[in-house]
């Protein structure tokens, strides 16, 4: 929704977006004139982890291409700062495929307001510094206990930068001083 919100309001000045797909999930997004329908997820595409959970990282259709490509949000409208903080090791979605091929995209059309932290051995949650890992959780979509990915260390030092990033990105864009 808060990438939504970049692409259509004008007042919207920054986002962070963690592990976020650049494509409409769960239900159609509305505005004004507009409906942008959401992606086609495929369950059958799951692939079962050694821990016997489900990885869904492969089950959305690609935002970059027909035809999942009418429910990627056209971020190239907005003007707000971007910031995605991305797991290498994402199992819901392909969330470093999503933030590097729309900043490709951006900055084709001439525009630097973006950038992406890439963390690797860290799944798709990247909660403030000292929460658990979590290693399973339920698919938002297709409500199933579903792998997350992540492993212990990793996650914790990217809890550590990414919340310090997130509120360096803040004070820069957001604090007049």
């Amino acid at each position: 929704v808060s990438l939504a919100m970049a692409a259509f309001l004008k007042n919207i000045l920054a986002v962070a977006s963690l592990n976020a797909p650049v494509a409409v999930t769960a239900i159609p997004l509305s505005y004004k004139n507009k409906i942008i329908p959401t992606v086609a997820l495929h369950e059958h595409k799951a692939k079962a982890t050694n821990s016997k959970f489900l990885d869904y990282s492969d089950g959305m259709d690609d935002p970059f291409q027909a035809p999942g490509d009418q429910s990627r949000i056209p971020l190239e409208k907005g003007e707000a700062q971007l910031l995605f903080m991305v797991g290498q090791d994402d199992c819901v979605v392909k969330s470093e495929y999503h933030a590097t091929e729309v900043c490709k995209l951006l900055q084709a059309q001439g525009k630097k307001n973006f950038q992406i932290l890439s963390y690797p051995g860290t799944g798709h949650c990247i909660d403030p510094p000292f929460f658990p890992l979590y290693h399973i959780g339920s698919h938002p979509v297709f409500h199933k206990r579903a792998a997350l990915g992540g492993e212990l260390r990793a996650y914790s030092k990217a809890q550590v930068h990414a919340w310090s990033q997130i509120q360096a990105f803040f004070k820069k864009y957001l604090i007049v001083n």
